[in-house]
């Protein structure tokens, strides 16, 4: 019998983790990724240096490590929360940093005229960017965030490491009883491979609604 079968409702409980964290994961980075894309571009220094100093932190380290200090240095400064919550918030400012270099690639393509045009219509910097810069940037990277959210739903698997019963946990826990790793991990990277896929199909579909028909 396969042993993923016989284990079927701790797989499909395993994999609704999963989603869940890559979901909830996908929409905050998104939402922060954006709030530090405006920062980066801020005429404010403070915020320009800030949000540099926040991508390049979050890109030069090891989201495991990263894991690892949220669920087991932050406890001993006070601050505690339930390990799924934890791995979610860690995944949400680790996948922003990404996040807000695609959408920053994006504004490099509105042009300057564009902004300029907006401030001499009587438009405020933040309207400008709201109105006129962000929704364009934001329809020329779909596909660049939809390859950050299928590393999202990739990186959720470290989550594993850190007691998190997702997917990966699940399988691993399954195959310490039935000793079948090839078929055990060969089918959990098919379902992930899904995962990734649907990601892919659903990011290039939105491409194709949204793009700019010039």
């Amino acid at each position: 019998m396969n042993p993923l079968i016989d284990n079927l409702g701790l797989v499909l409980e395993a994999l609704g983790t999963t989603l869940m964290m890559a979901v909830i994961a996908g929409v905050g980075s998104i939402l922060l990724g954006v709030l530090v894309t405006v920062a980066r571009v801020s005429p404010i220094r403070a915020l320009r240096v800030a949000a540099f100093g926040y991508v390049q932190f979050f890109v030069n380290v090891p989201l495991l490590a990263l894991l690892l200090l949220a669920v087991f240095a932050l406890p001993d400064a006070g601050l505690m929360l339930p390990l799924t919550p934890t791995a979610i918030i860690v995944l949400i400012v680790y996948e922003a940093a990404y996040v807000s270099e695609a959408v920053r690639s994006g504004v490099n393509t509105v042009a300057v005229g564009q902004l300029e045009a907006s401030r001499a219509l009587g438009l405020t910097l933040a309207q400008s960017l709201r109105l006129v810069v962000l929704p364009q940037a934001l329809r020329a990277v779909v596909q660049p965030i939809g390859n950050v959210m299928i590393a999202l739903a990739m990186n959720t698997a470290l989550a594993a490491a850190v007691g998190v019963v997702e997917l990966t946990a699940a399988v691993n826990k399954i195959n310490l009883v039935a000793a079948q790793p090839i078929l055990i991990f060969s089918s959990a990277g098919i379902i992930y491979m899904g995962i990734a896929l649907a990601i892919g199909l659903a990011a290039g579909r939105v491409e194709r609604k949204v793009a700019i028909v010039r």
